[in-house]
């Protein structure tokens, strides 16, 4: 069996969180032919791998979703068919849409995407939509902001997509898209695994962004929706982390029948017997903070917080360690920050193998603004740190236990509140009993049902599951 794993924004370019699992996945089925089908930014980031690719991928495509429309075919003007118009309009007026006419429409015709957003139908159905809904606006506003939401999906829907057996989608969005388009032009299986929830995340990303105001926001919110809502219907099945997403599935739209959770999983062999602290943490409490220095991890509230802290608790240390090449300049401001703060003791180790510093820790650290299940919580549980989190994602979950009776295995503090989090690095740093004990509640949380063997475990089945029902013939 033959499966493509369809990726947006990580693997293989991106270390850490989602692209860990997907490399996890891809070695655990060494007798699977996987190809990687990668939707990045632009042209910039082409072959920028962070990761070694196992042997068993066999091919690598890319999809730029800012890029310049190649086609030099159909430079005339093209007119559409009025089942074409039809299911066009419906795509933009939020109707039901019939996407099998989307699909072959761009797949199957030369059709320039400058040409078809500068022509007259497109004209005339956004037209009809302003008129309907948005004469309020500045009509020639509301006509490039729709080019604007439409180009990178007509992007996706040009592209000749490799052909497989299977196609897992680690998210819906553009990702289920192509995996949709997939099932209906080649007949394939269709597996949509999410992390976070992408319709939520990206709502939540526009309603904080400023580069799209008021009624905007709800416009591309809107766009979000319907891919998703596309994904949930042609999937075969939808897979969620913890059952609070599995439910949030269900509330976007997606049947019931369809969903199943499927928990995050680490090595705990690979971080048993860890090297300790050494004599540069002598008289020190380390935090540790294993993420990728980006806005979405709100590094910045955590240095103010651990300045807060610092004054509190003289013997607390913060190491920040993970890559920072994936926003210099966010970078560049959190180190800024610890510089205009006056801050002692904080560490940018960069792009680290953690295996050589978490048995340094005493805990670790995480103040997302959006989370699925993170890895990294359960890497320090597997080395018995407890950890302090923002109440995102499954973080109370995964601190607090969902009644398996380990009891608490850290802190959880409100998004971007300083204070808390601070409270929670000096709770835990003068408080050892305390600490140590939640870090064996979490060592025994990680053991019983977010061990790497256990997730492998599930895959197999959902994986035998698909190839059976196409009557492949499957190996261990």
């Amino acid at each position: 069996m033959k499966v493509c794993i369809v990726v947006e924004g990580c693997y293989p370019y991106v270390t850490g969180g989602v692209s860990s699992w997907v490399h996890g996945l891809i070695q655990s089925f060494p007798k699977l032919e996987f190809i990687i089908l990668a939707i990045i930014s632009n042209r910039s980031l082409s072959g920028k791998f962070t990761y070694e690719l196992p042997e068993n991928v066999s091919e690598v495509h890319e999809l730029y979703l800012e890029d310049t429309d190649w086609n030099r075919k159909g430079r005339r003007r093209c007119r559409l068919s009025k089942a074409e118009y039809q299911a066009f309009r419906s795509l933009v007026r939020n109707r039901r849409v019939e996407w099998e006419t989307v699909f072959r429409m761009f797949q199957e015709k030369p059709i320039s995407l400058d040409k078809f957003l500068m022509g007259e139908d497109f004209l005339k159905i956004v037209r009809e939509s302003y008129d309907m809904h948005y004469s309020q606006l500045v009509f020639s506003d509301y006509l490039w902001t729709i080019r604007s939401v439409y180009l990178p999906l007509l992007f996706a829907l040009k592209m000749k997509l490799p052909k497989a057996d299977l196609y897992h989608c680690v998210a819906t969005g553009y990702a289920g898209v192509l995996g949709s388009m997939a099932k209906v032009l080649y007949g394939s299986r269709l597996l949509i695994s999410e992390h976070g929830i992408y319709t939520r995340e990206r709502e939540e990303e526009l309603l904080r962004a400023d580069w799209v105001q008021g009624v905007y926001k709800n416009i591309w919110i809107d766009q979000f929706k319907k891919m998703s809502k596309l994904a949930y219907d042609k999937a075969d099945l939808v897979t969620s982390l913890y059952e609070y997403a599995r439910e949030l599935q269900i509330d976007l739209g997606c049947p019931v029948e369809k969903t199943m959770v499927t928990p995050n999983g680490v090595s705990v062999e690979r971080l048993k017997d860890l090297p300790g602290k050494t004599k540069e943490d002598e008289g020190r409490i380390n935090v540790g903070a294993v993420l990728r220095v980006t806005p979405i991890k709100d590094v910045k509230t955590m240095i103010q917080a651990f300045s807060f802290a610092k004054e509190r608790e003289p013997r607390l240390k913060l190491w920040i360690m993970g890559p920072t090449d994936e926003d210099e300049g966010y970078a560049r401001e959190c180190r800024e920050q610890v510089e205009a703060l006056g801050i002692e003791d904080v560490v940018f180790t960069g792009r680290i193998d953690i295996r050589e510093y978490l048995g340094r820790m005493d805990m670790t650290i995480l103040t997302s603004l959006s989370e699925g299940q993170p890895l990294t919580i359960l890497e320090g549980y597997a080395a018995h740190k407890p950890a302090i989190a923002t109440d995102v994602g499954n973080c109370r979950g995964l601190i607090y236990g969902e009644n398996d009776g380990f009891g608490d295995a850290g802190i959880v503090a409100h998004i971007m509140n300083v204070e808390e989090i601070a409270q929670a690095m000096v709770d835990l740093a003068r408080n050892e009993p305390m600490r140590l004990q939640m870090g064996e509640n979490g060592y025994q949380r990680v053991v019983s049902g977010y061990q790497i063997e256990h997730m492998r475990q599930k895959y197999q089945k959902i994986y035998k599951d698909f190839s059976d029902s196409m009557g492949f013939r499957w190996e261990e």
